[in-house]
């Protein structure tokens, strides 16, 4: 399979660390590329046209522009119509699960608490892409 980028938006900085550890786990040539908020995501992906991610996660709580508000304004970005996002946070609010998907959201995915939780998760994740 061809190298894929994975792009997550997230203000933790072990919680980035955790997700590249799962991700070289789930296939070493997955490069993850992390950004600290929505806003620097959305500067990126304007920026950078040749930036077409695989598959985007979203952290749901972060400061200056919440997942929700990160999610809606990726939409508007055409070229990345057909990159699927994920949502993440530590709580599985059903309401919150439901709007995000209704928002354009592929998953809501509840973060594990384990390196080897979270690597499970995304290989689910990769194996679900890879079949598309």
């Amino acid at each position: 399979m061809r190298a894929s980028k994975w792009l997550l938006i997230d203000d933790d900085l072990d919680d980035q660390e955790i997700f590249c550890l799962a991700t070289y786990d789930v296939n070493e040539s997955i490069e993850c590329i992390c950004v600290n908020n929505g806003i620097e995501a959305l500067e990126k992906l304007r920026s950078d046209s040749p930036l077409i991610p695989s598959c985007i996660f979203i952290d749901m709580n972060m400061p200056r522009m919440n997942g929700r508000q990160c999610l809606i304004e990726i939409k508007k970005i055409d070229r990345l119509q057909s990159v699927p996002i994920f949502m993440c946070s530590t709580s599985s609010d059903p309401k919150v699960i439901a709007e995000t998907k209704e928002l354009g959201a592929a998953d809501f995915i509840v973060k594990p608490s384990t390196l080897a939780e979270f690597t499970q998760t995304l290989l689910k994740v990769f194996q679900s892409i890879s079949r598309e």
